[in-house]
């Protein structure tokens, strides 16, 4: 086997990563669930379709199909590990020196404060920073993730641009945007603390003098609360609660909208909304602390991120993009050109083989240790692109210089 990814399951995110591997590989991949997944997440519509190449744990140390994961893992040429807290799935791979590509979120959601607990950086050391000159390399899901490994002393110039890939669909021309309605705005989540679904009752307030309706899917615990807030801003005529939808049924109201609210906090680890909504041709308006907002979006080229926190500023945003059709119709086909281009599955899995092969890791001979290469730099932006570490205190101003810097 040449390539194994081991995580705890195997969902309709990562399926057509996983899909694009399997044909650029030859079939000579393996995807390795190690749980069964949580039944709110299968009534989300978070389980993918059966794939030839899923492989199951099984009690005893198998997998379906009678493979030993333990031999499986150890002999791959290249482990992807990612998704999954059982360090003892690695641990012999660590052990023999084999290259091992560690693909996850930031290490700190909560706060870096975190990082100053003796106990947490102990753990840290045993899992990451020990392996900093072992050939072990991490895909950061995330633009906060590199900030998060520098604090621990992780992976010096061996992190690399990654995240999440939904599917990527591809449109006729002019399409899907005939089918958007005008002055549509989309927000799609949890109804949890952290997704911040408050603000967008609170945009409703602020836009009320303007043509316009938004459409709230999901549910949670503040699901109660932001329906009475929406009765006493007196703005229940023009929210639409949709209540939970599967994926088909939000990727269907994206190709409908002009613009998409993504409102999470710092504990969106990525954020694949921003994906789909940026493949739909949505202008995407999104806090700048979410970990997929920094690398796909470039502010006012193919979107726009406001500063975390900043509720004026997320409104005044908002009612710019009503006002100016034609601007949110230019941000629109310019996200959806950043998909069908770079930040999509297909161009993903091409990076990471390339990148494999040129570091001599694909075809390597069972059982070899092989030195520890550095990370080519192939290319610039998008997956697989070397990872800069910037403190994320300085993330928003960096965001907005860069792009002034791009258009000059």
């Amino acid at each position: 086997m040449q390539v194994v990814f081991v995580s705890n399951y195997f969902n309709h995110h990562q399926l057509s990563f996983c899909d694009a591997l399997y044909e650029l590989l030859e079939g000579s991949f393996c995807f390795l669930q190690t749980q069964p997944m949580e039944e709110e997440r299968v009534k989300m519509g978070w389980q993918a379709e059966e794939r030839p190449y899923v492989r199951y744990v099984q009690p005893g140390g198998t997998t379906t199909g009678g493979l030993e994961w333990q031999n499986l893992l150890l002999t791959a040429d290249v482990v992807i590990f990612g998704g999954c807290d059982d360090e003892s799935y690695i641990r012999e791979r660590l052990a023999a020196g084999k290259p091992i590509f560690r693909y996850n979120e930031r290490l700190y959601k909560e706060g870096q404060w975190k990082a100053i607990s003796p106990r947490g950086l102990l753990q840290k050391y045993k899992d990451h920073t020990r392996y900093r000159k072992a050939p072990v390399y991490f895909l950061c899901a995330g633009a906060y993730v590199p900030c998060d490994l520098g604090i621990i002393h992780a992976y010096p110039e061996k992190m690399l641009r990654f995240g999440y890939f939904p599917e990527t669909r591809e449109y006729a021309p002019g399409e899907p945007f005939s089918r958007k309605k005008k002055g549509s705005i989309l927000w799609a989540a949890r109804m949890i603390d952290w997704k911040h679904p408050e603000l967008v009752v609170k945009i409703a307030a602020y836009l009320k003098e303007l043509p316009f309706h938004i459409t709230m899917i999901g549910g949670g615990e503040l699901e109660e609360e932001v329906h009475s807030l929406a009765e006493e801003l007196g703005v229940t005529d023009k929210i639409t609660f949709a209540g939970f939808r599967g994926p088909e049924d939000v990727r269907a109201a994206m190709e409908e909208s002009e613009i998409y609210l993504v409102t999470s906090d710092r504990k969106e680890g990525w954020g694949a909304v921003v994906n789909e909504a940026m493949n739909s041709g949505c202008a995407v308006v999104a806090d700048h602390m979410i970990g997929a907002a920094p690398w796909m979006i470039r502010q006012r080229e193919n979107g726009i991120l406001y500063h975390d926190g900043c509720e004026q500023q997320l409104q005044e945003y908002v009612a710019e993009l009503l006002q100016d059709p034609a601007e949110c119709r230019r941000l629109g086909e310019a996200a959806q050109q950043t998909v069908r281009t770079e930040w999509n599955a297909r161009t993903a899995a091409e990076r990471l083989v390339r990148l494999s092969r040129e570091m001599g890791f694909l075809g390597s001979a069972d059982g070899q240790c092989l030195p520890v290469p550095p990370v080519p730099a192939l290319w610039t932006d998008g997956p697989c692109s070397p990872a800069p570490v910037i403190p994320e205190r300085r993330m928003y101003r960096y965001l907005t210089e860069r792009n002034e810097e791009d258009r000059t």
